[in-house]
């Protein structure tokens, strides 16, 4: 039996995880730690400052500096010597990005990945940035260069004091930043829909759709908040900014027009050019973007993407046994984009019918020039109706002809080398893909497609990362092991999911998980004297600040979702708990929600929801009746709560007794079937309908009141 090292940094230490980003730099010659005990102590008995490296598989930049300087012998050899460099994959330990995150975007006003971060010992940052090149360019130090400087400096007794210094100095900055709560004010009132509306249509590019005039991303939020506010307002130009966003990202080369599902963002502002990976939360939060503007504009185009990205979703990131998968790499053989790009010849030799290879590429823009590194990145750039004139075809034949080409072109791309793929399974991620199977599976045909989907994704989760003794969630699972205690994005993003999978199927069981993952919310993350709720748990590891998360980013902000869910489930618990915390994060948050509500998208619909109240539609019988769904499917309806109880109170005993529940609570009180046949109860607020067995007169209730 080996003796253990006795200095752990002597060796890279990543092929002992488990997380596919850090086992990409398994066989670097740099002596990688992971974020661990282990290292963080060799850093103290070394008194070397961590060199930390935050990134993600599908990270382009990652990979570039990977190649350029953690594959060099001379790099490593440096790190090795003065440093202990320490790898975090951002996607498993999303708190230590958002540490150190913040210090990088407040000294250098950018972010981003890779993160790079020199941290005292103790883990103070003293100096940060995101991609070094390996030698001096275009302004950027060198990565060598800085490596030994920041190493001689270190020696330096005059100045170390200095990193010292300032390692305090910006300690306290993060401190401010991400644990301070601003002071509580008034809540944010009927107003904050109008107000946030108005500064997305203000922010909208409408001459190529989406919002801002640079690169473009996906808003998922911004379209929620105009979607309901043209609901609720009746003003057009909300409807037709959240409509215009919408068709940009379907039309253009953000969306993979063979085989379905969103890249991350494009780099131009005419929807182009994407950056090519696919993450699993993009075509969960972009799916549920689509099915509400299906619902509020009527476009059978934004329901037909939604089904062809579930249908990506469930091909390429689908673990056999019901968890989603992380993300898809931009790269294929070492280069960018190089699985999703055509020339006219590649798309001539891969469909047999040379007029319908001329009318696909007619279709999608592929020249000869193309429009990416001498390729063509699909868009849609000649309508049906345009083709159909030009070669003097009906519609219906050129949607066939150009499905066969698709099909056609989708078994010679399966010919290509795939992008890598991150088998991780995160709670979270899994959450917002849930919720958007969840909603497709009420808003869309071949509903139980959708809830089988969802559901499995659900037990998936809880089955192995749930422990329901200790209503403890852990982050992710892997290959068998499961690690990282949850994050609020976790239990926020999973309980609002479970939610979503009880209004589906009426499966209490769903409900109660939805229950259990609102109460760990409640004891673990909020802090009542703070009025906030933690992005991190009160249990978790002490780092140099407890983050919170109000701002939505490339998800939506989990104290957002948080405070949503609780109102969402409110009326499921007799006493008022969810709600007094929602109202008190509101409070403390209303003044930024109102000044900047673009920010903080999330809980401005929160706000919206705990201003307006839910719409809860109360279903007594066995389960949701078919025309029912359709009903519901059929109209938009914002802040919606579909709750299916048994028919008599005789059945729901055995419910209230399997949810811990002493009595009935609001949403199900007094609310039994009618003439044995299914009777809805529509409330918003302190007014119910009548009871109805009709539920089209019970919905039409509710846009009276």
């Amino acid at each position: 039996m080996s003796e253990p090292d006795a200095d752990p940094t002597d060796r890279n230490r990543l092929d002992d995880e488990q997380s596919p980003y850090l086992r990409q730099h398994a066989d670097n010659p740099v002596n990688w730690q992971p974020w661990d005990e282990t290292a963080l102590a060799a850093a103290e008995d070394r008194d070397v400052p961590i060199f930390l490296s935050v990134g993600y598989s599908a990270c382009h930049w990652c990979h570039v500096m990977e190649e350029e300087s953690f594959e060099d012998e001379g790099v490593a050899e440096v790190l090795n010597e003065h440093f202990v460099p320490i790898k975090v994959d951002r996607e498993e330990r999303p708190d230590l990005d958002s540490v150190y995150q913040t210090i990088c975007q407040a000294v250098t006003r950018r972010g981003g990945w890779p993160l790079s971060a020199w941290l005292t010992p103790d883990g103070r940052p003293f100096y940060v940035g995101t991609y070094f090149p390996k030698e001096a360019k275009r302004g950027q130090p060198g990565f060598r260069d800085l490596l030994e400087n920041i190493a001689d400096s270190w020696g330096d007794e005059d100045d170390r004091a200095e990193m010292e210094n300032r390692a305090d100095q910006w300690t306290d900055a993060i401190e401010g930043e991400l644990e301070s709560v601003p002071e509580a004010s008034e809540l944010p009132g009927d107003g904050v829909l109008e107000t946030a509306a108005d500064a997305a249509v203000r922010s909208a590019d409408r001459e190529h759709g989406g919002f801002g005039t640079g690169q473009k991303f996906p808003q998922a939020g911004r379209i929620h908040l105009l979607l309901r506010a043209a609901a609720d307002l009746g003003d057009e130009e909300y409807r037709e900014v959240a409509a215009e966003a919408l068709e940009a990202m379907t039309d253009g080369g953000l969306f993979d027009h063979v085989g379905g599902g969103f890249h991350r963002y494009t780099v131009d502002r005419e929807w182009v050019v994407p950056h090519f990976e696919k993450m699993l939360y993009d075509n969960a939060e972009i799916t549920r973007a689509l099915l509400a503007g299906y619902q509020a504009v009527g476009d059978d185009r934004f329901a037909e993407a939604a089904r062809r990205t579930v249908g990506f979703v469930e091909r390429e990131l689908t673990h056999p046994e019901g968890g989603f998968y992380s993300t898809l790499d931009a790269q294929s053989e070492g280069e960018e984009g190089a699985f999703y790009v055509w020339t006219p010849d590649q798309i001539r030799s891969a469909v047999a019918d040379e007029d319908a290879a001329d009318l696909f590429c007619e279709r999608f823009g592929v020249t000869e020039s193309g429009n990416f590194e001498g390729s063509t990145v699909l868009t849609i750039s000649e309508s049906i109706p345009e083709l159909a004139d030009a070669s003097d075809l009906e519609e219906s034949t050129v949607r066939e002809r150009l499905e066969d080409a698709r099909e056609q072109v989708f078994d010679a791309r399966a010919q290509r080398v795939r992008p890598r793929r991150d088998e991780k399974v995160l709670a979270g991620w899994n959450g917002l893909m849930i919720s958007a199977l969840a909603e497709a599976a009420l808003v869309l045909e071949d509903g139980d497609r959708y809830v089988g989907l969802a559901t499995d994704a659900l037990e998936f989760v809880r089955e192995r990362l749930w422990d329901d003794e200790e209503n403890r969630l852990s982050r992710r699972y892997k290959g068998g092991d499961v690690a990282i205690e949850g994050y609020l994005e976790d239990y926020a993003f999973l309980a609002r999911a479970a939610l979503n999978c009880y209004e589906a199927t009426g499966d209490r069981d769903h409900l109660g998980f939805a229950l259990d993952l609102a109460d760990a919310v409640a004891a673990e993350f909020y802090d009542e004297s703070a009025g906030t709720i933690y992005f991190t748990p009160d249990s978790g590891e002490e780092l140099v600040a407890r983050p919170q998360e109000p701002h939505d980013q490339s998800t939506p902000s989990s104290l957002g979702v948080a405070v949503d869910t609780l109102l969402a489930l409110d009326p499921f618990r007799p006493d008022d708990e969810f709600e007094a915390i929602a109202e008190r994060v509101l409070e403390t948050r209303g003044r930024g929600i109102t000044s900047n509500p673009l920010q903080h998208a999330s809980l401005a619909l929160a706000a919206d929801r705990y201003a307006t109240g839910s719409l809860e539609v109360t279903v007594a019988a066995d389960r949701l009746p078919e025309a029912w769904r359709e009903e519901l499917a059929a109209r938009y309806l914002p802040r919606r709560v579909v709750s299916v109880r048994p028919p008599a109170d005789e059945g729901l005993s055995s419910w209230l007794d399997a949810l811990g529940l002493a009595e009935a609570p609001p949403i199900w009180a007094d609310r039994t079937a009618r003439e044995g046949a299914p009777t809805a109860y529509v409330c918003r607020g302190f007014a119910c309908s009548p009871p109805e067995t009709d539920v089209t007169a019970a919905l039409d209730w509710a846009d009276a009141s």
